[in-house]
């Protein structure tokens, strides 16, 4: 705990809830903002809050998001994130920043102590391209880019046009009720993005989401195709999206992202919004085809956590 010329920098508590509203509200208004939410109780540990004056100023949380799984590529790394926003007038007050950011910092040492140490950590954080003092901060703190994201939306009232399947391939929504199946989805996931693992504490996280599902398509026993889908806030989230490469070109991904929509939709949703690499064509292409639009563009940042 610290304070100094009435800055306070504390975790977060429970009856800091009604202030985190108003700080988040603050924050919005300048725009395009990546905010983390703080989630529940037992994630307070992992969030810190400055105060002056009572008023809370700026806010910081890290998460790990990437656990690298047993028997990968040594040069394969664990990813920490970081979320670190203050109040719109004092998003230059650098002095602020790198006091909270001490805390998330430390905090990032303690998480990496959890991790298996056959893989080293990165550290990363990612603001929207006009959070450009933000952005300075971290890259002055020598933070390198990492890769680039559009976020893309879908209007669910504007017409979903139907996809159908060929007889050889079945549909189901599978909710990987046991670890069996979960290890099963891991090993998938693994085979299908060997740089970037969900890892099983991101599954379990992604599970937690209302109304969680993955949909799949499967030849016989074998799972070709899939997705997850979740309800975010007001919005249906789409992630995750698949086909095995002896599988492609064949509408499958097609056929997933109207089945989300259609889903998504029947629960009252209104939109959907997933995230892509900006530099993949094939994907942007195929999104934009069935109605996603971008919307804005994440920058992520990251250093070598030692």
């Amino acid at each position: 705990m610290q304070a100094a010329n009435s800055l306070l920098i504390r975790n977060f508590q429970q009856t800091d809830m009604p202030q985190l509203g108003v700080f988040y509200q603050s924050v919005k208004t300048r725009g395009n903002v990546v905010f983390w939410w703080v989630g529940d109780e037992n994630n307070y540990g992992n969030v810190f809050c400055a105060f002056e004056d009572s008023l809370m100023i700026a806010k910081g949380q890290v998460d790990i998001i990437n656990i690298v799984p047993p028997d990968r590529l040594p040069d394969n790394k664990h990813a920490i994130y970081l979320n670190l926003k203050t109040l719109p007038d004092r998003e230059q007050d650098y002095e602020l920043m790198d006091k909270l950011y001490s805390y998330l910092y430390q905090r990032a040492l303690e998480l990496k102590e959890t991790l298996p140490p056959a893989y080293e950590t990165q550290l990363c954080v990612g603001n929207d391209s006009s959070e450009v003092a933000n952005n300075q901060f971290f890259i002055q703190k020598g933070y390198r880019h990492l890769k680039s994201l559009f976020t893309m939306t879908r209007d669910l009232n504007e017409p979903i046009a139907k996809q159908t399947l060929h007889e050889q391939f079945q549909f189901a929504l599978w909710k990987m009720e046991s670890p069996q199946e979960e290890t099963e989805y891991l090993k998938l996931d693994a085979e299908i993005w060997p740089d970037a693992t969900i890892g099983s504490k991101r599954l379990a996280d992604n599970k937690n989401h209302k109304l969680w599902t993955s949909m799949v398509v499967r030849e016989g026993d074998t799972i070709v195709a899939g997705l997850m889908v979740w309800q975010e806030e007001d919005q249906g989230a789409i992630e995750d999206v698949f086909v095995r490469e002896p599988w492609r070109k064949r509408g499958l991904a097609k056929f997933l992202l109207t089945a989300a929509f259609e889903y998504l939709q029947s629960h009252g949703l209104q939109s959907a919004y997933l995230m892509v690499l900006t530099d993949n064509d094939s994907a942007l292409s195929l999104y934009e085809s069935v109605g996603f639009r971008k919307v804005q563009e994440e920058i992520r940042y990251c250093i070598e956590l030692k």
